[in-house]
């Protein structure tokens, strides 16, 4: 984020006032916005977004609001502990319940939301018996998951060459862009598109974002940047990471599918939209050291994975053409986890970020968080940017 002299036209321009910046108009922005609105409905607040509104991660994922994190549930607690992995797993139920009852209510159909549940499948005996111990503990912490077997899932879901796999009954999958503009709808606030900050500066009580057209003055700013945090401030750089992801989509076809489903342990994903068309994505891992950075372009190794990893495993889709191709810049924190706090130097600038592939199923209750902090409230600890 930076500024040219020549295209810099503040001048002697007097500031915009508002009592809150928010910095990026994806789902962390919008929903900062939301639950300020819902603290005090006289907060003059602005939104600003260097393209457009869910121009970048939240427009361009595949649309899936799972519970959890990046990291499947047995992984998740060997690492925190089954406590507090089941902790981080009811935050992101919340948040799912938090989208139903304030933003979605009844406009399930006109933003092609339906809660069917995820399956995360198994093409290897070995993965399937972790795939089981996963369930058996998800199960004793009262998490709704279900097994299948090879039977299941290419009844189910139209696949082949899977063995297993189990079900998260809750989750759920939307068209992102259409929440986005429903959430959009439901926010009181100005928001400047194609308004690129390149700046944040201390003016006594005050703080000036600065901008090529305009200087936006606050007395708080939030920044709801994910994968970009760091290119506006050097305290992300060792905590949120730029990271790209990629995805394809076919044309049409009659339904198949149950629901969105994971394989290879979280890192490819795919699903049947409610219009037909199949999508794909992930396969990160095999350009990993490349696959970073604030750029969206798409790669000819990762597409044409995605695209045999599909025609292999869903049979009905081996005569489609593939009609989109794209990426997004997502945001990957440094422990797997959400970060939401203020900057250490600097109480009057907060944030939310490091969705870690998960925004969907994380930001909205993360943006209720973020106003936590600002109103002095505790949120919880993991995912308090005071842990490091």
């Amino acid at each position: 984020m930076s500024t040219s002299f020549w295209l810099d036209r503040t001048g002697n321009i007097n500031p915009k006032s508002y009592d809150i910046v928010i910095v990026g108009a994806g789902i962390a922005g919008l929903s900062t916005a939301y639950w300020l609105n819902q603290e005090d409905p006289n907060l003059k607040i602005a939104i600003l977004e260097k393209n457009r509104v869910g121009f970048g991660a939240s427009g361009r994922n595949a649309g899936f609001i799972t519970c959890g994190s990046v990291e499947h549930f047995n992984r998740l607690q060997h690492k925190y502990g089954p406590k507090l992995a089941a902790e981080i797993w009811r935050f992101s139920e919340v948040n799912l319940q938090l989208l139903k009852e304030h933003i979605i209510q009844d406009k399930q159909e006109a933003i092609q939301f339906e809660q069917k549940g995820t399956f995360s499948l198994a093409s290897t005996a070995p993965e399937m018996q972790e795939l089981n111990n996963a369930a058996e503990l998800m199960k004793s912490l009262d998490i709704r998951v279900e097994v299948l077997n090879q039977n299941d899932c290419e009844t189910r879901l139209g696949v082949d060459e899977f063995i297993g796999g189990i079900k998260y009954l809750d989750d759920a999958c939307v068209n992102p862009t259409l929440l986005i503009d429903l959430i959009k709808q439901k926010i009181k606030a100005d928001i400047f598109e194609m308004t690129e900050v390149h700046g944040i500066e201390t003016q006594g009580d005050a703080r000036l974002v600065k901008t090529d057209l305009h200087t936006f003055e606050a007395s708080m700013v939030v920044l709801g940047l994910n994968g970009y945090s760091a290119s506006l401030h050097p305290y992300f750089r060792d905590k949120i990471f730029p990271t790209r992801g990629q995805i394809l989509v076919t044309e049409p076809i009659p339904r198949i599918m149950e629901g969105p489903c994971y394989a290879n342990f979280y890192l490819d994903y795919f699903r049947q939209l409610t219009t037909g068309q199949m999508l794909i994505g992930g396969f990160r891992q095999i350009e990993k050291e490349t696959e970073v950075g604030y750029s969206d372009h798409i790669t000819e190794t990762i597409q044409q994975s995605l695209d045999q990893f599909i025609r292999k495993h869903v049979p009905s889709v081996r005569d489609k053409k593939i009609t989109h191709r794209w990426a997004g810049v997502m945001g990957f924190s440094v422990d797997g986890q959400p970060l939401v706090g203020s900057l250490p130097d600097d109480q009057q600038v907060l944030f939310h970020g490091g969705f870690t592939g998960h925004g969907l199923g994380l930001a909205f209750h993360t943006g209720k968080c973020t106003v936590d902090v600002m109103f002095g409230r505790e949120i919880p600890s993991f995912i308090s940017a005071k842990r490091f």
